[in-house]
């Protein structure tokens, strides 16, 4: 722990993180940004070095990691009170905004202009998920190392999870698993077996539910994005919560808002059951977040030393990198009409070829459909 917890009032905190969470528009990139900006620039409460030991140990646990390390850099300043605290503030003013936002976008009789908005930022929404595989590429090819048999297996492991994302349904986080121990056998160490929550089954209602966000906050391996190949099959296929095309809004609508893009649970849990379900999913898909970093934090260098971890994260990371590819897949089987096919081309011209913002993609794509509409 910090010589910072006694003098940082929680007041404090939750001013600041709170500040985060309503203007970390940008995804993770963004919330370390300014987390940096706050924690090591501005206030000078955490070293250099001790940011980037926090982003290292939160990327390699499962979940969203910017979440994580939001209350991981605030329990450095005050313990477990100041982890609930920052976490919580950080997390609450985008889940407001996704869930009016979604009150609006799942209406039974929403305006044409919004339904149009709504086609138009769900047509860029493939191309946002072939930019963040492409995002997540280098950093993953290079913890393969320079070996042709590592290299190999790394295209080996992306491939497997891109055909999971686009033919297993439910079985995505089985591959992802599987990937990740191959790597930690083929490398010689002894595999300790993570719990398997992918597959098992769920009856259906607000039990279902808390299962799919428990598998998006509890296994969701590289990052947010890959919540969209775990979350498409139960909400739209197992369940019926929702069309294809409104899983292509609730994705969008957890791009364009502040905060964690695992808050896009959210919206699938209103689809399910109306406010109730949203809250519900939210909670339970960033409660291992938290529990995470209050009973890990402390153990956080020791997890980063493990060769397993190390290996393990080496085989899992081309799956998810695959998984979050081979799901643009589906998203664009989904559009439904020529003009989001012409929005999805002109999204990949944006945020590949000129590599400009995706909030900013996703908003004129909105913006096209509405005036479509």
């Amino acid at each position: 722990m910090s010589e910072h917890q006694e003098r940082v009032p929680l007041r404090t905190i939750a001013r600041e993180w709170g500040r985060i969470g309503c203007t970390g528009f940008g995804g993770p990139p963004t919330h370390i940004l300014l987390l940096r900006r706050l924690c090591v620039e501005r206030r000078g409460w955490l070293r250099p070095d001790e940011f980037e030991d926090g982003i290292a140990a939160t990327n390699l646990l499962p979940g969203p990691a910017s979440t994580q390390l939001a209350v991981f850099t605030a329990w450095r300043l005050r313990g477990a009170p100041g982890a609930l605290v920052g976490g919580v503030c950080f997390i609450v003013p985008g889940l407001a905004l996704i869930l009016a936002l979604a009150a609006l976008f799942l209406a039974g009789d929403p305006p044409g202009w919004v339904l149009g908005a709504a086609a138009g930022a769900g047509a860029a929404v493939p191309a946002v998920a072939v930019q963040a595989a492409a995002a997540l590429a280098p950093g993953s090819l290079k913890r393969a190392g320079t070996a042709r048999s590592a290299r190999l297996r790394w295209g080996g492991y992306a491939l497997a999870g891109a055909a999971a994302a686009m033919l297993a349904g439910p079985w995505l986080v089985l591959v992802l698993l599987a990937c990740g121990l191959a790597e930690v056998t083929v490398r010689g160490q002894r595999p300790a077996l993570p719990l398997l929550l992918g597959a098992l089954p769920a009856t259906g209602g607000l039990g279902a539910l808390a299962w799919v966000a428990l598998k998006v906050g509890a296994l969701s391996y590289g990052g947010g994005f890959v919540i969209i190949p775990l979350m498409r099959y139960d909400a739209v296929e197992r369940y019926g919560w929702m069309t294809d095309g409104q899983f292509l809004n609730a994705v969008a609508l957890g791009q364009v808002t502040p905060g964690p893009v695992v808050q896009t649970v959210a919206v699938v849990g209103y689809a399910a059951a109306g406010l109730t379900g949203g809250l519900l999913a939210a909670v339970v898909a960033f409660a291992p977040s938290f529990v995470f970093v209050l009973c890990g934090a402390s153990r956080f260098d020791r997890l980063r030393a493990d060769h397993r971890v190390q290996h393990f994260m080496t085989g899992a990371g081309p799956a998810v990198t695959g998984a979050i590819a081979g799901s643009a897949v589906p998203l664009a089987l989904g559009l439904q009409l020529l003009w989001q096919y012409v929005l999805l081309g002109l999204a990949l011209l944006w945020l590949l070829a000129a590599r400009r913002s995706v909030v900013a993609c996703l908003l004129l794509a909105g913006l096209a459909g509405a005036l479509i509409a």
